[in-house]
C-alpha cells in the first residue's frame, strides 16, 4: 500500500497498527512513549553547548567505557519514561548491568513486551557536535504474562524481534523504525514538537559507492576485511569507493541506507569477539537494515540467527546494501574464522 508523506508519526501508528502480529495497542503505546523519550532528549541534544551536559560524568559503565553526561541524562529519560507509563514488562540498557523488571501497580506486569535499549549511540562525539543517536529493540516476552521478567526475555535471537528502530539527533532530528513490515523515517518539527512522516519506505540501493570502517585499526584487521577494504579503494569499473566515517553506528548506517553502502565493525587482535553490543545495537540495527532491503552479517552468519548467550554479548558487524555485504562475506569466507 503506498504511503503518503505528511502524515504524523501518530496518524502513521495508528493505521498501520492492523499489521502488527498482536494488536493489542500496547505495542503502539510503546512506540509512542519512545517518541516522547526521543523529545526529551533531542531537547538537551541540542542545547548541550550551552549548559553542563557535555563531557564525561565521572563514571564507567558496565561496558568498561567512560560515560558521558548525556549518556545518563538519556539511560534515566527513556527508563523512567517507560517505566512510569506501565507498557513494558522488562528493560535491558546498555548502560546498566542487568535488567530491569518492571512491576505492575498490583505487583504484577500483564504487558507482553520487554526494550532493549542504547540509549545514546556515539555519545563521545557530542562535544564535537557531531550526529548521536538512540537504538532500540522489542520483544514478546517468552516467560508467561504476570510473572516476573526473567533473562531469557532478553536473550532472543534477532529474528524474533517485533520492532527495532533508532532516533538521529542530527541537523534535524528523526526517528527510523520497523515492526516487520518495511522501514519509514519520520522528522521532527521542533517548531509544532510532531514527527511527520519524511522518508516512506527506506530502501537501500543494491549497490553502493560508500564503505564506512575505522581504517586507522587497519593492521587489527582479520585478513578477509583487509582484503575487502583494498578492492574497495582499487581502481575499477565503479571503484574506488568512498570512504566515509562518522563514529557512530546510527549516523553511519542512516547515510549508507539512503545514499548506499556498507558499515563494517570487525572483531579485531585487541577485541577478538568484536566491540559492537549483539541486544542492543546489531541485532536492532540488522532488523532494519534487512527490512530495507539490505544485509547484516558478522563475516560468516546472518546477524538476526545468533542466539544470545549474555545480556552483553558482543559481535563483529557487517551492514548494508546487499551486494556489498555479499562481497565482504566473499572475502572473509576465504579465511577460516578465527580471531585476527
Amino acid at each position: 500500500m503506498p504511503v503518503q508523506k505528511n502524515k504524523t508519526l501518530g496518524e502513521f501508528i495508528i493505521e498501520n497498527q492492523s499489521e502488527f502480529q498482536y494488536s493489542s495497542g500496547e505495542l503502539s503505546r510503546l512506540i509512542n512513549s519512545i517518541r516522547l523519550a526521543a523529545k526529551v532528549v533531542n531537547h538537551e541534544v541540542n542545547k548541550a553547548g550551552l549548559v553542563d551536559i557535555i563531557g564525561q560524568a565521572g563514571e564507567v559503565n558496565v561496558q568498561g567505557e567512560d560515560q558521558q553526561k548525556l549518556d545518563v541524562f538519556a539511560n534515566e529519560t527513556f527508563i523512567k519514561t517507560l517505566t512510569n507509563r506501565e507498557i513494558v514488562c522488562g528493560i535491558a540498557s546498555e548502560e546498566e548491568e542487568d535488567f530491569i523488571t518492571i512491576q505492575g501497580r498490583n505487583g504484577q506486569n500483564e504487558n507482553k513486551y520487554v526494550v532493549l535499549i542504547d540509549p545514546l549511540d556515539g555519545s563521545s562525539n557530542i562535544d564535537v557536535n557531531v550526529s548521536v543517536g538512540t537504538i532500540f529493540s522489542i520483544y514478546r516476552r517468552v516467560t508467561p504474562a504476570g510473572t516476573p521478567v526473567s533473562l531469557e526475555d532478553f536473550l532472543q535471537a534477532g529474528n524474533r524481534q517485533v520492532a527495532a528502530g533508532y532516533i538521529i539527533y542530527g541537523t534535524s532530528t528523526m526517528i527510523v523504525y520497523s515492526t516487520g513490515h518495511g522501514v519509514n523515517g519520520f522528522t521532527l518539527n521542533p517548531a509544532l514538537g510532531t514527527y511527520y512522516l519524511s522518508h516512506p519506505n527506506l530502501c537501500f540501493p543494491e549497490k553502493g559507492q560508500i564503505y564506512s570502517v575505522n581504517e586507522g585499526n587497519y593492521v587489527h584487521f582479520p585478513q578477509g576485511i583487509k582484503d575487502y577494504i583494498k578492492y574497495c579503494q582499487k581502481e575499477e569499473e565503479d571503484r574506488p569507493y568512498t570512504s566515509r566515517y562518522i563514529g557512530s553506528l546510527v549516523s553511519d548506517v542512516h547515510r549508507n541506507m539512503i545514499k548506499g553502502g556498507i558499515y563494517i565493525y570487525p572483531n579485531t587482535a585487541r577485541d577478538p569477539r568484536g566491540k559492537l553490543r549483539l541486544l542492543y545495537e546489531c541485532n536492532p540495527m540488522a532488523f532494519l537494515i534487512e527490512q530495507a532491503g539490505g544485509k547484516a552479517s558478522d563475516g560468516y552468519r546472518r546477524i538476526l540467527d545468533i542466539e544470545p548467550t549474555e545480556l552483553h554479548q558482543r559481535t563483529p558487524f557487517i551492514g548494508g546494501s546487499a551486494s556489498m555485504v555479499e562481497k565482504a562475506e566473499s572475502f572473509m569466507g576465504l579465511y577460516p574464522e578465527s580471531t585476527p
